[in-house]
């Protein structure tokens, strides 16, 4: 039987590759919102959290969210998507 390659990304806050499942997907929709895509197939531009709050932490202070959309976030939407990273 053949193994199937496991898809690895980058977590924004600890740097670390880990397999795509473990991770949160976070998106810049086409109308540039950023929102938590849970399902993990939305449209628009993806980057990958660690489902811990010292990696949302460090990627807000870091400010790698920008670095990664290309787009300032709005501070409402870093209190949202806390809020969701939290439950």
């Amino acid at each position: 039987m053949k193994t199937r390659k496991v898809p690895m990304r980058m977590c924004l806050g600890c740097q670390q590759m880990k397999p795509k499942k473990e991770l949160l997907r976070i998106v810049r929709t086409p109308e540039g919102a950023v929102e938590l895509d849970p399902t993990g197939k939305r449209n628009g531009r993806g980057a990958y959290l660690c489902p811990d709050l010292i990696c949302f932490q460090t990627a807000v202070k870091e400010r790698r969210f920008r670095k990664a959309f290309g787009v300032d976030v709005d501070s409402e939407v870093f209190a949202n998507l806390e809020g969701k990273i939290t439950l």
